[in-house]
């Protein structure tokens, strides 16, 4: 029977419909992935900086940490089937190094974003070349409140809470506790002292004028900051906010108790930790001391599933570090944080699909302190914004009152 098309031209339309449904399976599988320099069916290369040599090399535990979580995930089949390149370099706490070493992770190893890489002016001094380069600087290990400018730097954003958020908590809590305090500041001379201060005196707002008798300052390659505390003990202060990090910190805790000045002592949120601060100071040095924590500690949680999986991963991935050490939670966390994007990236593993999904967070981590949780959206690149005080009573952290910020 003839239904009005020969044979042979039927034979051509059904070779037509083939070939369009072959090319459209085609462009429907290349759809479902697209990659950037750095990903493939079977990688993702991180490119990460940390100063593991130098005045605050006790933060290159950190990238142990994240390397240790990056190692579980790989023994375990990888982010969707991709195992995680993690390359870790060492910038020693030097802008002009980090800027050679983001170029060479960036230009040499191609990896397809960088991750929390370390330090306030270090970060800066590669600000203007990631964006320029359209390469992700996520989640970078500063609380700068320069970090969250998705209008100036779309492709730079923060993970920490800021160092003026969190030096507003403190004046908060001085001002509540005590109204009369004559506060000595040690501050890091450069952008991440600068920030904490101006975070801390925004907060005391009019009062600063009368509160803060004394400021002193101290550069990263000085030996000691000891004039600088016997300073302020002369100025008359009751009350010491260090803005230190490790190093600095336990150089002055020490010295505090060895001229025999009794302040109510705030300390910077970096230099909390047990292991690399209040050890080498003195545990009975450091009792009193309070900071503010958006971190759990893990000896006050220990029987909690969260807890026993993190020690679970220090212990098998990371035994040389100390799973007490808060810099490791810290880079557990981050690297958890890291993990929940690539996975709800999905197969496009774009620059700029990780940036969108960086971008639209609202998710809790194991380790995050009860009641603190990471959002973000377009306009908001402060994923954590919350803490918690706490004071230190020669053995733990004790919590002081209800968790703090916005």
């Amino acid at each position: 029977m003839n239904h009005g098309v020969s044979r042979p031209l039927r034979r051509f339309l059904q070779a037509g419909v083939a070939l369009a449904m072959g090319v459209a399976l085609a462009g429907t599988a290349q759809a479902q992935k697209k990659y950037d320099t750095g990903a493939t069916d079977t990688e993702i290369k991180i490119g990460h900086l940390v100063p593991y040599s130098g005045p605050v090399s006790a933060y290159g535990t950190i990238g142990k940490a994240v390397n240790a979580y990056f190692s579980k995930l790989n023994a375990e089949g990888g982010i969707n089937g991709r195992k995680i390149n993690f390359l870790s370099l060492d910038d020693a706490y030097t802008p002009s190094r980090t800027v050679e070493q983001a170029r060479k992770l960036v230009e040499q190893d191609e990896v397809l974003l960088l991750f929390g890489t370390l330090g306030t002016a270090h970060n800066m001094a590669i600000q203007r070349y990631m964006n320029a380069k359209k390469v992700p600087q996520l989640f970078v290990a500063t609380g700068a409140t320069r970090f969250g400018d998705p209008k100036a730097f779309p492709w730079t954003m923060g993970w920490q809470p800021t160092y003026q958020a969190e030096g507003q908590i403190y004046a908060q809590h001085i001002l509540k506790t005590k109204p009369d305090a004559k506060i000595g500041i040690l501050m890091q001379n450069d952008d991440f002292g600068k920030d904490y201060l101006k975070g801390f005196l925004d907060g005391l707002g009019d009062k600063a004028k009368t509160m803060v008798v004394s400021q002193q300052t101290y550069e990263v390659t000085d030996p000691t900051v000891d004039s600088q505390l016997v300073a302020l003990k002369g100025s008359g202060a009751d009350v010491f906010f260090s803005i230190t990090t490790p190093k600095f910190a336990a150089q002055a805790i020490r010295k505090v108790a060895e001229i025999g000045w009794k302040p109510t002592h705030y300390l910077a949120s970096v230099s909390q930790s047990v292991t690399s601060v209040f050890k080498p100071a003195g545990f009975e040095n450091a009792k009193g001391v309070i900071s503010a924590a958006y971190l759990r500690d893990p000896t006050d949680y220990k029987d909690t599933k969260e807890v026993q999986d993190y020690l679970a991963v220090m212990a098998k991935y990371y035994p040389g570090g100390d799973p007490n050490d808060s810099l490791n939670v810290l880079g557990y966390s981050s690297a958890q944080t890291l993990e929940f994007v690539l996975r709800k990236a999905g197969d496009n593993l774009t620059r700029e699909n990780i940036m969108k999904v960086a971008a639209n967070l609202s998710m809790t981590l194991p380790m995050l302190y009860p009641g603190i949780e990471i959002k973000t959206s377009a306009d908001d690149f402060h994923p954590i914004e919350k803490m918690q005080p706490q004071q230190f009573d020669g053995t733990r952290y004790v919590p002081m009152g209800p968790v703090l910020g916005r």
